[in-house]
């Protein structure tokens, strides 16, 4: 299949074949002229961070390792002063960079985040209580910024209900030695309260000592444009701190940005200095080209027929999220003629097919930390406007995958007490209002032990409570009625008996008189 460039796709398609590359890092080098000095630009760095003082909350920009403010973040590893930070970001960088390398010098005390991923040194330093960890949903890690942002005590939230968010269960700090020694510092229980027959949480603001941004262009007073997917949280974290501090790839006189694009007034920036570091992209994700295919063993089989059954699901025009790993398959299996438009939560809403090798931006990247393009049509923005989307219920379709799922359509999908901590990411966004955006899980039907992924209760910390509305498997598709808490069998994959379903099934289930194959 031979690999065009995202404005020639026909419309609103991703493409069926792509080539994963092998690299975890791929440098973008920054070069911007230097403007005349103002009072609000300073020519050194190190100087412009001389204020960052021992246990100050850092509020750090970025996700994933688009957008973050490197430039910024390694002059504070060169500080051999400064210690005890507690960081808040939507993740804690990766490899060498990001927050990663501050958590590698021991400058940091304590992160507030969505997601940890692929961290696994970040994860290894909070099981042995070598560091703090405070997880918040990413929708309302960005609304309780903003909400401090515009002079407001917190927010009241659906997100988290009916979860550990809620109780405080998730503790933010083991004793040295980890969690076989106790707990140190216990999570916060939140208050909660109902509105129109609705569970919500009241979610305190959080407020920085010191911002750091990365913006595409600043001018001398300040005003920022961030570039696509590069705005997540930077906006919002720099209109939230006592110091405000951007490293800008482009400073340009007062005048030279149109007034229409600005996403940071200057009133909120204090220091501007210039981004020297090379962008780094997380994962490389290219097109395939020419006539190179994808071997696909029995695993990826599996779930390409899982992701083809979904597909399924998907109507001509619909607004949709695809949550990482597996859902992520779906696209490669949509019908000729049904047209989607695809939202990512780190900002996108129109998001094309991987890259060919010659589209590559480091500041389009998707929710799963890989490179992307932009169709036609498409808008970028920022976390704050993407979760206000996913929780207003703007999407008639969200595909997430998961660890476990309830007969009352519970999820779980982001952690293993004590041996995994994935992080909650936007998740619980995304199931937060399941009345208007169906919900749909796709997973495999065991674990890899064998054991049964579809409870009558789930066992695993749960990302959301009567949520699910369907559960696709390789063995069969169930419909749940959230109200009564029950599932009902409507499709059996071909060659698969009810009795072979049942025997992997730990949850009760109907089972109609006119039980239907399988779609394939």
């Amino acid at each position: 299949m031979l690999a065009l460039k995202a404005a020639s796709l026909p419309p609103l398609r991703q493409p069926s074949i792509a080539l994963r590359i092998n690299v975890r890092f791929y440098s973008v080098p920054v070069s911007a002229p230097i403007p005349s000095s103002s009072r609000k630009v300073w020519d050194s760095v190190d100087d412009a961070i001389r204020d960052v003082k021992s246990g100050d909350t850092i509020l750090s920009g970025g996700f994933g390792l688009c957008g973050i403010p490197e430039t910024l973040i390694k002059a504070v590893t060169k500080r051999k002063d400064v210690s005890n930070l507690t960081a808040v970001s939507n993740n804690a960088g990766a490899g060498e960079h990001g927050l990663a390398s501050l958590l590698k010098t021991k400058q940091l005390d304590k992160l507030v985040i969505s997601y940890l991923g692929g961290n696994k040194y970040f994860e290894a330093m909070y099981l042995q209580g070598e560091v703090g960890l405070e997880l918040v949903p990413q929708g309302t890690l960005v609304e309780r910024m903003r909400a401090h942002a515009v002079g407001m005590p917190g927010v009241w939230t659906p997100t988290g209900a009916h979860t550990a968010v809620e109780t405080g269960d998730i503790p933010i700090r083991y004793q040295p030695g980890g969690m076989s020694e106790g707990i140190l510092i216990p999570g916060n229980a939140k208050e909660t309260r109902e509105f129109s027959g609705k569970r919500y949480l009241f979610e305190p603001s959080i407020t920085g000592d010191v911002a750091f941004v990365h913006a595409w262009k600043a001018d001398e007073v300040g005003n920022c444009i961030f570039k696509d997917t590069a705005n997540n949280f930077n906006s919002i974290m720099g209109r939230n701190a006592k110091l405000t501090i951007v490293e800008a790839e482009n400073i340009v006189p007062v005048g030279e940005l149109d007034p229409n694009s600005i996403h940071l007034p200057g009133v909120y920036v204090d220091r501007i200095v210039r981004a020297t570091e090379p962008k780094e992209i997380e994962i490389l994700m290219l097109a395939e080209e020419g006539d190179k295919k994808q071997a696909v063993d029995g695993k990826k089989d599996i779930r390409h027929r899982i992701a083809k059954r979904a597909a399924k699901e998907m109507k001509d025009g619909f607004y949709l999220n695809l949550g990482v790993g597996l859902p992520t398959l779906v696209p490669e299996h949509l019908p000729a003629d049904v047209k989607v438009w695809m939202e990512s939560e780190n900002g996108i809403l129109g998001m094309g097919p991987y890259p060919t090798r010659d589209q590559v931006d480091p500041d389009i990247i998707n929710a799963g930390k890989e490179t992307t393009t932009l169709l036609p049509g498409a808008s970028t923005f920022d976390s704050a406007e993407s979760f206000g989307m996913i929780r207003g219920g703007h999407l008639d379709l969200a595909i997430l995958g998961a660890m476990q799922v309830s007969q009352a359509g519970d999820i779980a999908n982001y952690m293993v007490p004590g041996k995994l901590v994935k992080g909650i990411g936007g998740a619980m966004d995304l199931v937060s209002n399941p009345d208007k955006t169906k919900i749909i899980v796709v997973m495999q039907h065991c674990a890899k032990d064998g054991s049964p992924k579809i409870m009558k209760q789930c066992a695993l910390p749960l990302t959301g409570a009567r949520a699910v509305s369907t559960i696709i498997t390789e063995l069969a598709v169930f419909n749940v009625d959230r109200a009564a808490g029950e599932l009902e069998l409507v499709e059996l994959a071909e060659g698969v008996t009810l009795e072979h379903v049942r025997a992997r099934t730990d949850a009760d289930f109907k089972v109609p008189d006119s039980l239907k194959q399988m779609e394939a």
